[in-house]
């Protein structure tokens, strides 16, 4: 849909450019096939647009003279789609170029209805992106109640049905939206519990605001919160290792959601990674090809030097050959 949108638009930004253009020139413009420039103009003329054609070998395309582009109305739940649609565009590249996005965004806002766009202003003040952030399934009309609640700093009853489907309702002090991968997480305090939490907005069935005033005294730092509880959350097991690396290069090596980092010093840094296993992180540690010292606990460290060991015999023999006791033909140059 956001391909197509903005093919739309890239077809209505070329007609307003000049007088006319032929089939065949708008489609290398906007590098598609003829059918595909037919079936745009024919959408765009659903939309209201005048779009005139005359056929031949000279003929084109042309927005008739004299016609305005019609108003762009947009309801709540359209305007906040199009708008973390573009967002979304922009951190990701996905139009090649993140000023393409971001250009059409600022367009985007300048014309919405002030009322629109201070409820967009809401979602802009909530919502935290950690790179590589991709859309997800949560509707936009949802997105908007939970932005509102964390820009109003209200309180506000949620339904909400965790992993193992259980539902509960509970009281809780909204403070921001993240999100990170292919989901948005809801950063709150648990009221009753006195402890902040994670939630994952796609499990939110319902939010109730209360009309009284959150409780967000020493917040946490929302993305860091999302990244440790995804990267340790589920797991039964938790290592720390220290790796040799400043805070950057540690990042490119373990992702934030699949470790929590702390810097050690300018040049190393701490990660916590979570596991089912000892045996399973030992693996990937090994997987990770650099140094590192698994600080705890001891069980993961003594699974990652069994492993080493073991590759280490494996290939203490020589070649594979050598190894399996076969003959070893040794190679010659050419003449």
């Amino acid at each position: 849909m956001l391909a197509t949108s903005a093919r739309l638009l890239g077809l209505l930004n070329l007609l307003s450019a000049r007088p006319s253009w032929t089939c065949a020139e708008l489609a290398r413009s906007l590098e598609v096939t003829d059918r595909t420039v037919r079936r745009d103009v024919a959408r765009l003329r659903e939309l209201g647009y005048s779009v005139d054609s005359e056929a031949g070998p000279w003929g084109g395309y042309r927005l008739r003279p004299g016609s305005r582009v019609p108003p762009l109305i947009l309801d709540d739940e359209e305007a906040l789609a199009v708008a973390v649609g573009l967002g979304e565009a922009a951190l990701n590249r996905a139009l090649g170029s993140d000023q393409a996005a971001l250009s059409a965004l600022l367009k985007l806002r300048s014309v919405l209805p002030i009322r629109i766009a201070k409820r967009l202003g809401e979602l802009d003040d909530a919502l935290v992106l950690l790179p590589g952030a991709r859309g997800s399934g949560v509707s936009p009309g949802l997105l908007l109640e939970l932005a509102a609640v964390c820009r109003r700093a209200e309180r506000a009853r949620l339904s909400y049905t965790d992993a193992e489907g259980r539902s509960t309702v509970r009281d809780i002090d909204p403070y921001r939206l993240v999100h990170t991968g292919r989901l948005w997480y809801l950063v709150a305090r648990d009221v009753a519990r006195g402890r902040w939490r994670t939630f994952r907005a796609d499990r939110v069935d319902r939010l109730q605001p209360t009309g009284r005033p959150a409780d967000l005294g020493d917040p946490p730092d929302p993305a860091h919160l999302v990244s440790r509880n995804i990267a340790n959350g589920p797991y039964p097991l938790s290592a720390t290792v220290r790796l040799p690396v400043p805070l950057d290069r540690a990042l490119s090596l373990v992702p934030a959601t699949v470790g929590t980092h702390r810097p050690d010093g300018p040049d190393a840094t701490l990660v916590d990674i979570g596991g089912a296993d000892a045996d399973g992180l030992a693996r990937y540690l090994l997987g990770l090809g650099t140094p590192l010292r698994v600080l705890a606990p001891d069980v993961v460290r003594e699974a990652l030097v069994r492993r080493a060991r073991e590759l280490a015999d494996d290939n203490a023999g020589g070649s594979g050959a050598e190894a399996a006791g076969e003959p070893v033909t040794e190679a010659h140059p050419g003449p």
